[in-house]
């Protein structure tokens, strides 16, 4: 007799894992069971169908040589049985059969088992505020919201746009409504600042200045209250600080796991509600597997278990339970949570830990910031790409990445190389040696990811204190009260507009003409040493301790990193 599979989900994991099974064990009963009638898509697509970036809802459903997969697809070309608008309401582990519900006709029957999949996934969190009911508020999560949502836009219905949450899907959708249809758009976010958990707050306040640059307003730090309506559609968003029109609003603040099914069945869970799997993607039942954003797998960089729910994961994972139910010997060790989002003029990529989340995790952590063009200088096509290396101060462990550029071909590139390293406790000095391309058009001879990991070298050695964009910030608007020397070491003419905008606090001498104007720097007062991107400052720097002053800071980032956050100077 031949096994039999049920596969609850029908989206990501659900369908790689069967069609991985079928291809090892052909003989093999396959039934994907999903409540929605369109299965097998791209759900991260969506803001770039709402865009006009993606021409037609059908090709985030679509194979690469053009079918659908839709049931019917799974069917002929998969022999894969699939039962839409289909409900599963309960598993009984005992008799290995699974009750589900027909939601067009509301029968309910039973389907036997040998093996299970659990794939449901996540669902949008909803906010318990008054007006949440009305029309106009959706999660634009699924493709039926997202041809809502792309009809309203190319029809002008949409006046003012508000996106609550300032995640990847809230921020990429920002970017559709605004850049692509001229929407007024807002994002608010209730953390301190955009991609919480993600970002550092420097490189935050970078993509924050990025939308603003480019005409998407962010609220950080501000909590919606509630929603108003006129004739039962949504008309302003009322925030603790303000009330903003919209007649469009897409709730993006997280998700949740769909895993009601999995407790009800008592399948073991961790305390945030995610399913228990091994790294066979096995749950406490062995006849039962799980994937995709409803589970937890090991954080390969803390060791604890995490939650990745994104669409790259839950296909490898669903690759990994369809070798396991065919009888292979396949594993998913675990994660370091590497992603990317791309916004307006910029783009920005990370892998495992920021700085305050290594803090909250027990590590001594610092991260440095560099600001590098990513090509070769005398290259005509090139961009400043800003890089944060994160590292454990006792031993120099590399505990996270994350990056800026207007480029994210290149920006990518350089978070993939570091990636990997993350989960093999790598040090700075594998970032500092890592052997990567180099050629004219696409990297530097020393390449920012050797750079960084050099700044992070220097300041774990004592050689560099750093000083960051937001204390540089600070300091410059309280010049007036404080006794600082600012100090360009660019060449003479890169630092005149700045001596002429600012005679008596903005100084100039080129670093390599430290050495013999010694005697034009204060011993008595703090120095700070500043260039275009903290390469001439830090020589400067070292020069100057050459010769015995120790008074001094090199701003990381430079003037090039002040600009992007926007300092006002």
């Amino acid at each position: 007799m031949s096994m039999r599979v049920v596969i609850i989900g029908a989206v990501a994991l659900g369908p790689k894992a069967a069609s991985r099974c079928k291809r090892l064990a052909p003989d093999a009963e396959i039934v994907l069971v999903d409540q929605a009638e369109r299965i097998s898509y791209g759900g991260c697509g969506i803001p770039y169908y709402v865009s006009g970036e993606v021409n037609r809802v059908e090709e985030l459903q679509s194979t690469p040589y053009g079918t659908i997969r839709d049931a019917d697809f799974f069917r002929t070309h998969k022999g894969v049985s699939v039962l839409t608008r289909t409900r599963a309401t309960s598993v009984d582990r005992n008799a290995k059969t699974v009750t589900v519900e027909d939601l067009a006709s509301g029968r309910t029957f039973t389907l036997p088992y040998d093996k299970l999949v659990l794939a449901t996934g996540s669902s949008p969190n909803k906010i318990p505020v008054p007006g949440l009911d009305l029309a106009g508020i959706t999660p634009a999560t699924t493709l039926d919201e997202a041809e809502a949502i792309r009809e309203d836009a190319e029809s002008g219905k949409i006046a003012a746009a508000v996106v609550v949450g300032g995640g990847f899907i809230g921020l990429e959708t920002a970017v559709a409504l605004g850049d692509m249809w001229g929407i007024p758009t807002s994002v608010v976010e209730m953390a301190e600042h955009i991609l919480p958990g993600f970002l550092s707050p420097t490189l935050a306040r970078m993509a924050a200045k990025d939308l603003e640059d480019n005409g998407v307003r962010v609220y950080a730090s501000e909590k919606v209250l509630s929603f108003s309506g006129e004739k039962g559609r949504v008309a302003a968003v009322v925030t603790d600080k303000r009330t903003l029109p919209a007649d469009l609003v897409i709730m993006a603040a997280g998700v949740r796991p769909n895993t009601e099914l999995a407790e009800k069945a008592g399948l073991k869970l961790t305390n945030r509600g995610l399913i228990v799997v091994d790294d066979h993607m096995r749950t406490s039942d062995p006849c039962i597997y799980a994937g995709g954003d409803c589970v937890s797998v090991a954080n390969l960089v803390t060791g604890k278990p995490g939650w990745y729910p994104l669409g790259s994961m839950a296909n490898r994972q669903g690759r990994v339970i369809g070798t396991n139910l065919a009888g292979s010997d396949a594993t998913f060790p675990g994660a370091v949570g590497s992603w990317g989002i791309k916004l307006l003029g910029q783009n920005c990529a990370g892998a495992g830990l920021t700085v305050e989340t290594a803090l909250r995790e027990g590590f001594d952590a610092v991260n440095v910031h560099v600001e590098q063009i990513d090509r070769a200088h005398f290259y005509p096509e090139k961009n400043l790409m800003a890089l944060e290396l994160v590292v454990d101060k006792p031993g120099g462990r590399v505990l996270g990445i994350q990056g800026m550029c207007a480029d994210g071909d290149a920006l990518a590139a350089r978070i993939n190389a570091v990636a990997p390293l993350l989960a093999r406790e790598a040090t700075i000095c594998d970032v500092s040696n890592l052997e990567v391309l180099y050629s004219p058009p696409f990297a530097a001879a020393m390449d920012i990811v050797n750079v960084v990991g050099n700044v992070a070298e220097n300041v774990l050695a004592g050689r560099l204190d750093p000083m960051t964009q937001e204390e540089f910030e600070r300091l410059w608007a309280e010049r007036g009260a404080n006794d600082v020397f600012f100090l360009d070491v660019r060449v003479g003419r890169d630092a005149g507009p700045m001596l002429k905008k600012y005679p008596g606090d903005w100084h100039s001498i080129p670093q390599d003409r430290i050495a013999g104007r010694l005697d034009e720097i204060p011993t008595d007062r703090p120095v700070v040493l500043i260039c275009n991107t903290g390469l001439r400052s830090f020589e400067a720097l070292v020069a100057l301790a050459a010769a015995g002053r120790r008074n001094t800071r090199s701003v990381l980032g430079g003037l090039a990193g002040a600009k992007r956050l926007g300092v006002d100077i």
